[in-house]
């Protein structure tokens, strides 16, 4: 007879090792024979579905769903981000005073280490620092694009040729205007400054004729719901490497002023236009569903390993810039 183990013995996946993000709806989380489950119905019959908790990182609850506190439990032991959210992942769907579009409910521990979040608020309270944290992610961002728009074989496959001469003149301007900028709202206007131009090139990439970015809701237009969609994929990830790191999330470099949770944005910025904004349009291009364009982006993210990313370039920053602090 093999020897049993106590599940005290077993070990934890690393966040950044977990291999799930689930995005549901219309279905009720709950606890069943001590497992978290998701029940939808179907006619008569309800259809049970296990959530392996230990290999997953975030939960997104979207429209119709509800949650027992016995689950809620569960996950919260796992380690697991969940968040209350709209439909599609999108709009703000939570009866929550933060300026967010995702409310967050972070598992609470006191034992998470406190190495990174000492490191953080050493440079947090200077001005200079904090802005020099906010020129490094946007460094870090820059290269991420010129890295993957350049070389990533599924962008490729599907199409997305991108001139690199047109794309490097861009992202070099864009950081000369890091560089030199003098505050965070010259950061800000240099970003979307680069967006915009980033879309340009994704719309002729694609051959996708007119676009303009909705700021909320994305419309009737795919592209524009795949950005949103796709978006908040990168925030569960932002928001699970700040968790991770025992980082607030109010203790944003860039996005502070109007974001309460700002910090999960900075981070997700890491990811968003290198990978979910081509990806929005080779989806709509191709007219996948969300189910389709999410798995493409959930592929892409875990290929790229785009949580141990923003894992290590926060810790990179936090005790880097920390060390400048006086």
């Amino acid at each position: 007879m093999k020897p049993s183990i106590a599940s005290g013995d077993l070990k934890s996946i690393l966040i950044s090792k977990r291999a799930n993000l689930y995005y549901l709806e219309y279905c009720r989380v709950l606890c069943n024979g001590g497992r978290v489950e998701f029940v939808t119905d179907e006619g008569k019959r309800s259809l049970y579905w296990n959530i392996p908790i230990a290999n997953t990182t975030t939960v997104l609850l979207g429209n119709g769903t509800s949650v027992t506190q016995a689950a809620m439990r569960e996950l919260a032991k796992a380690g697991v981000l969940v968040g209350f959210c709209g439909g599609g992942g999108t709009p703000l769907f939570s009866a929550n005073e933060m300026d967010v579009e995702v409310a967050w409910f972070s598992p609470q521990s006191e034992y998470r280490p406190t190495e990174y979040l000492q490191h953080w608020v050493r440079f947090w309270f200077d001005d200079a620092l904090r802005l020099q944290a906010a020129k490094t992610l946007q460094t870090i961002r820059l290269a991420r694009i010129r890295q993957h728009w350049g070389s990533a074989r599924p962008l490729r496959e599907a199409g997305f040729l991108v001139d690199p001469a047109v794309l490097g003149a861009a992202l070099d301007a864009a950081q000369h205007s890091v560089d030199a900028a003098a505050d965070t709202n010259h950061l800000l206007a240099a970003e979307a400054h680069l967006t915009k131009q980033l879309y340009k090139m994704a719309v002729n990439a694609m051959g996708y004729g007119e676009f303009t970015r909705s700021k909320r809701g994305g419309g009737t237009d795919p592209a524009n719901r795949f950005l949103d969609h796709g978006n908040y994929l990168a925030y569960g990830l932002a928001a699970s490497a700040t968790w991770v790191l025992g980082l607030p999330h109010g203790l944003a470099v860039l996005h502070g002023k109007t974001r309460r949770g700002g910090l999960v944005f900075d981070v997700a910025d890491l990811v968003k236009d290198a990978h979910i904004l081509p990806q929005a349009f080779v989806s709509a291009m191709r007219g996948d569903d969300e189910a389709a364009f999410r798995r493409a982006c959930i592929e892409q993210l875990t290929q790229t390993e785009a949580l141990d990313f923003m894992i290590d370039q926060l810790k990179d920053i936090a005790v880097t810039i920390g060390r400048l602090a006086p």
